[in-house]
């Protein structure tokens, strides 16, 4: 066995382990021979280069991540039997990615785009995941029609640029999408720092006691920095100067000492409030009037860890909202019940069927089921233990006791729409709220973004959708377009 005769260095290897005793030279037949194929360290050098990259994320491929906690400072355990909320001062470590949504991941952190904001709680029931945006609602609320969406925010099959006639073609035949775009085009549309936004979860969820009894329940992340955002043209200028000023912001402030925080509240709603409750309590985009249900504080959400390796951690970090532990289940969102597919599907595609071994998404608790082999199985694979189940020879079992709750269904199986179709109250009663100079800026957006769109009957149609929220609303749209209405 070689020895290092420095203790303050290691010795190179090959991924077996061997010692490496020329990283700077090809061996050769002779000095000025071709390079010799037994020269297994070059060959596999060169092999794990060509393999550095895995598929980066269909969305949310540009993002920033860190380690940190969450603290209970409210007792809700009469609301959820979930441990990681059950007593005050718990504190469950976790990790958080924050990451823009149509952008490459070598595009700039500066984008006007949605903001992802998902976090992974590694609690002693399992791994927890809440995957939302820094906006309560989304653009869509039915799965099947996010493909599309997605593919008018990516590049044009044939010019391979952004195609503004597709991202508007889109919106304004998808009405539903009014309340987002008004976010998105607003001066939130572009925070100044991952540190100074708020977060969501978004979709509605819900949690059940011990007594098996349950409530709706939303979440929100409030940031104790502040909220800061960007103009349109200082974004530009950072995009121009430092595209990842996202990214950095956040390492040096956590390398400075200076953790960002957020509280953490939950909106709960009473099962009997969703059948009468004035808009869809499960569609995502809707918002729960805080009038109607006040935000609770629930927690307190801390970042003070760096990664120490990006690709190993913020890179191949997966988050699925499948992932929940007991005390918490799902509401029949029909955008959310399309992602308790997608995600997990996503990444057993990019990163693998075990992807989970992997120490940033493994389970602080012991893994126990009857999965067995796959690429990159990295764990004992069950030994020799039984790999099916029921069985006889004493396996890991089902606990009855940690079945999600049920609740009731009626209908017939169909392919329908939501139960209600006013895109326009809130998308209107946001306009209203904003500040003379917000609304200003917001118009500008607006006309900036739509300007490019070449068929006038699009830019008619989105503004349709504009007056019916607010006649101020649509009227400015259309006077900075120079169309007539």
């Amino acid at each position: 066995m070689t020895k290092n005769l420095d203790p303050t260095k290691s010795n190179l290897t090959t991924d077996q382990g061997a010692p490496v005793g020329d990283n700077q030279n090809s061996m050769t037949a002779g000095v000025r021979g071709p390079v010799l194929i037994q020269d297994v360290a070059l060959l596999e050098k060169l092999a794990h280069f060509n393999r550095e990259r895995i598929p980066e994320r269909v969305v949310h491929a540009k993002g920033a991540g860190a380690h940190g906690y969450f603290e209970v400072t409210n007792d809700l355990s009469h609301y959820t039997k979930a441990d990681l909320f059950s007593k005050v001062g718990k504190k469950t470590p976790m990790f958080a990615r924050f990451s823009t949504v149509a952008g490459e991941s070598g595009s700039a952190d500066t984008l006007r785009d949605p903001r992802g904001f998902a976090l992974k709680f590694y609690t002693e029931e399992g791994n927890y995941d809440i995957v939302g945006n820094n906006t309560p609602v989304f653009f869509i609320r039915d799965a099947i029609k996010f493909p599309d969406f997605i593919h008018t925010q990516k590049r044009d099959p044939q010019t391979h640029l952004k195609n503004p006639n597709a991202v508007w073609d889109f919106w304004s035949l998808s009405p539903e999408a009014l309340h987002q775009v008004t976010i998105l085009m607003s001066d939130r549309g572009i925070p100044a720092t991952f540190r100074h936004m708020h977060g969501f979860g978004s979709h509605t969820f819900k949690w059940t006691n011990a007594e098996g009894e349950s409530v709706w329940v939303k979440y929100h992340f409030k940031t104790e920095q502040g909220i800061k955002n960007l103009t349109a043209d200082v974004a530009e200028q950072i995009a121009g100067e430092n595209p990842d000023h996202h990214t950095e912001d956040l390492f040096n402030a956590i390398e400075n000492g200076d953790f960002p925080a957020w509280k953490v509240c939950v909106q709960l709603m009473p099962l009997a409030d969703a059948d009468h409750y004035r808009f869809n309590p499960f569609d995502v985009t809707k918002v729960w009037s805080q009038k109607d249900y006040p935000l609770i504080e629930l927690g307190r959400m801390v970042l003070n860890e760096n990664p120490a390796n990006y690709f190993a951690e913020v890179e191949q970090v997966t988050f699925s909202p499948g992932n929940i532990v007991p005390g918490i289940d799902f509401s029949p969102d029909k955008l959310l019940q399309g992602r308790l597919f997608a995600y997990g599907d996503a990444h057993r595609h990019r990163v693998g069927a075990n992807s989970h071994l992997l120490p940033i998404n493994r389970s602080k608790n012991d893994v126990n089921n009857y999965h067995r082999d796959g690429a990159m199985r990295s764990d004992a694979n069950g030994g020799g233990s039984a790999y099916y189940e029921p069985n006889s020879l004493g396996g890991p079992t089902e606990t009855p006791e940690n079945k999600q709750a049920s609740f009731e269904i009626h209908g017939v199986a169909d392919a329908v729409p939501y139960d209600d179709d006013d895109h326009y109250t809130q998308a209107g009663d946001l306009y209203r709220l904003l500040p003379a100079d917000e609304k200003t800026r917001l118009i500008e957006n607006i006309v900036a973004a739509m300007s490019p769109v070449k068929d006038e009957q699009i830019k008619i149609r989105q503004i349709g959708h504009f007056l019916k929220a607010d006649p101020e609303y649509g009227a400015r749209v259309a006077e900075g377009l120079g169309i007539k209405i």
